[in-house]
Formats: C-alpha cells, sequence, structure tokens
C-alpha cells in the first residue's frame, strides 16, 4: 500500500495561491464535488499580470456557493508574512495543504529574484513551519501537504521523457533552483516531522482564464493587436501543454492519498503531471490559429506570416519538456488526455467572450 486515503468532504483545506489559474480552477472543482468542504483561500492578489484575471477567477468561484454544499472564505495577504500564516492555522486548523502560491515565471526570475525568494522560499517555509507547529499543538496535525514544483526542475537534462526518478541537480533559471530546493525542503520536514507531503511537478498548464504571462495567452493578445509575436529558439523548441481539468483532475486525486513511508521512512512522493506529448512550438502556433479564426476571433484571411517572427533562444529556456507520468498512471488510474488542439479550442472560446472580440 502506497498512500492513506483521504476524505475530503467535510474537511477544511488550505489553498495557497487561491485566486491563481490552478488555485482557482481546484477551489471550483472541490466546492462541485466535495460535501461540505471548507476551503481557506489565501492570495496577496499581486501585479505580476492583471488583477482584473483573478478577480474574475474569485468572482467564478463566489457564484458557485450559490449550488453547493461547501464554504470558500478568501483572505488577501502573503504567506511570505509569518503571523499571517499562524493566524491562518490557529484559526482555521486545515487538514489538508495545498500550496500553489509561487511566483511564477522563468524569464521573470532573471529581473526580479527577490519575488522568487520571498514567495517561493520564505513562502513556502513559513507553511512547513505551521504545518509542523499543528503536530505539536495538539489539533490532530496536516493530513497531507500537497505542493506546487515544476517541470523547470529538470534543467538541461538530456534524457527523455523527464522521470522523478532523474537527478535534478543542474537548474537553468532561479526559478527552477526555487522549485527543487521547495521539494528539498518538503522533504526535510516530512523525515524530521513526519509531515505526508506530495510535490507535483506541473508542465506548461494552459487553458481559459490561464496567466497571461504565458505563450498561447500572450500571443492571442499579440495577434489580436496585430502585433508580431516572437517564436524563440526558431521554433525548434517542444512543450508538454497540459490542460487545466488534466492539471486539477491529478491534484484532486493526488490529495485524496498521502504518502505512507517509503524504504527510508519518510512520507514523501513526487509525480509528474504533463500531457506526455511534447508539440513542437510551430505546431502549437499554428493549431493556435487555426483556432483562433474558428471562434472569429481572427479573420479568416490573416496574413499569419507576416506576424511571426523566429528569434533565439532566451536565457533560463530549455529546448524540451516532456514528462514521464508512468508513476501517476499506475498509482491513480490516470494521466492528462486532453488533446493540445480540444484543449486551444476551449481557450478561444473563452477569450472571445472574456475580452469581447
Amino acid at each position: 500500500m502506497l498512500s492513506k486515503n483521504i476524505e475530503l468532504s467535510n474537511k477544511t483545506v488550505l489553498i495557497t495561491g487561491a485566486a491563481g489559474f490552478i488555485g482557482a480552477n481546484l477551489a471550483m472543482e472541490l466546492l462541485k464535488t466535495m460535501e461540505n468542504i471548507h476551503i481557506v483561500g489565501i492570495d496577496n492578489m499581486n501585479h505580476y499580470y492583471d488583477v482584473s484575471l483573478k478577480e474574475f477567477r474569485l468572482k467564478q468561484i463566489e457564484e458557485l456557493l450559490e449550488n453547493c454544499s461547501g464554504q470558500f472564505t478568501f483572505v488577501k495577504e502573503n504567506i511570505a508574512d509569518k503571523t499571517v500564516v499562524e493566524s491562518l492555522f490557529q484559526k482555521y486548523q486545515p487538514q489538508i495543504i495545498v500550496n500553489l502560491a509561487a511566483q511564477a515565471g522563468v524569464r521573470y526570475s532573471i529581473e526580479n529574484p527577490d519575488a522568487y525568494v520571498e514567495s517561493n522560499l520564505i513562502g513556502f517555509y513559513n507553511i512547513l513551519e505551521a504545518c509542523r507547529h499543528s503536530y505539536q499543538n495538539g489539533a490532530g496535525g496536516v493530513e497531507h501537504l500537497v505542493y506546487a514544483s515544476s517541470s523547470s526542475v529538470y534543467g538541461s537534462n538530456k534524457k527523455i521523457p523527464y522521470s522523478t526518478e532523474d537527478k535534478v541537480d543542474n537548474p537553468v533559471s532561479l526559478y527552477a533552483a526555487t522549485k527543487k530546493s521547495n521539494e528539498l525542503l518538503a522533504h526535510a520536514y516530512a523525515k524530521l516531522y513526519g509531515i505526508p507531503s506530495t510535490g507535483l511537478r506541473f508542465f506548461t498548464v494552459y487553458g481559459p482564464a490561464g496567466r497571461p504571462d504565458m505563450a498561447y495567452f500572450g500571443f492571442t493578445n499579440k495577434l489580436v493587436k496585430g502585433e508580431k509575436i516572437q517564436i524563440f529558439n526558431y521554433g525548434n523548441c517542444k512543450r508538454d501543454f497540459t490542460y487545466i481539468d488534466d492539471i486539477v483532475t491529478g491534484v484532486k486525486a493526488v490529495m485524496q492519498c498521502a504518502p505512507l513511508p517509503n524504504e527510508e521512512s519518510v512520507k514523501y512522493k513526487i509525480y509528474n503531471i504533463g500531457n506526455n506529448q511534447p508539440e513542437n512550438l510551430l505546431d502549437f502556433v499554428e493549431i493556435l490559429q487555426d483556432e483562433l479564426k474558428a471562434a472569429e476571433i481572427l479573420p479568416y484571411n490573416y496574413d499569419f506570416e507576416a506576424h511571426k517572427e523566429l528569434v533565439g533562444m532566451q536565457p533560463g529556456d530549455v529546448e524540451i519538456t516532456y514528462a514521464d507520468v508512468s508513476e501517476l498512471e499506475r498509482d491513480f488510474g490516470f494521466k492528462p488526455s486532453t488533446s493540445l488542439r480540444d484543449g486551444l479550442r476551449k481557450f478561444a472560446q473563452w477569450y472571445k467572450g472574456y475580452s469581447s472580440v
């Protein structure tokens, strides 16, 4: 037996980064499917990208509450503030923690490293400390800590597909280094204090109401304005694009299965969540323009070639991401399966309504 089953109904779940792309979608899925769940969501609503998109997601959650038995409590605070995290744990005593709060983006970590240290390192440390004290304060202790890692931890690894058994000691960005640090910290706390911890290495998550700094969203914004899009490494990159619904299905499954002690007596596990099917960037862009035309966001006679510019590789980027998801499939009977075309079609339909194109 690899894991301890956890019933999420009637539980209190803390989701950090609750107004973020994955956090908000996870909250909605749990509210739809779990009876009397209480979700405490914390997010600092920073301005890394348009805050109105985060407000849109929170409004979606609020509208959902009218037709479900669960509760959603939102706290606009920063997990890098230790007193805030301590008070959250004392007040709500969450049994399951899903840490999705992080400063995202590879390239931005080159420009603003302080944001990554604050959120990804100090913030996560505060969560770990609060989990540790939940055991010591006689509240029963945290049943499961699930946290976001990233495919970026694989860095310049040449072996593909990327397996969780691979060594990941060569990060090529500060963002990747902070995510690998999260895994190391979680392992240490699992070993020292018995906190059951599962890390999830996400691979290029996309979909409706996603992050505007991601290529599919940023490209769409530029193409609508008639601006040129830059395709890095002259198009010779591949990405394992993973649709948001598949990510949420995976996270929910993992939340309900806390790891039992491994051969080293540590309650610790890592999984990849990716589509297991890398797509060439030029093919991705072709599919995106097809779906934008089908949704009547771009005219059918749009001169796409005139708006495409092939440029060199950017610092911190890698040529390919490719997830080995055999462990996820073995332990949960699930692997992401949404095709890139289907996912981009849903994004285009959402974008048309949201942006009133």
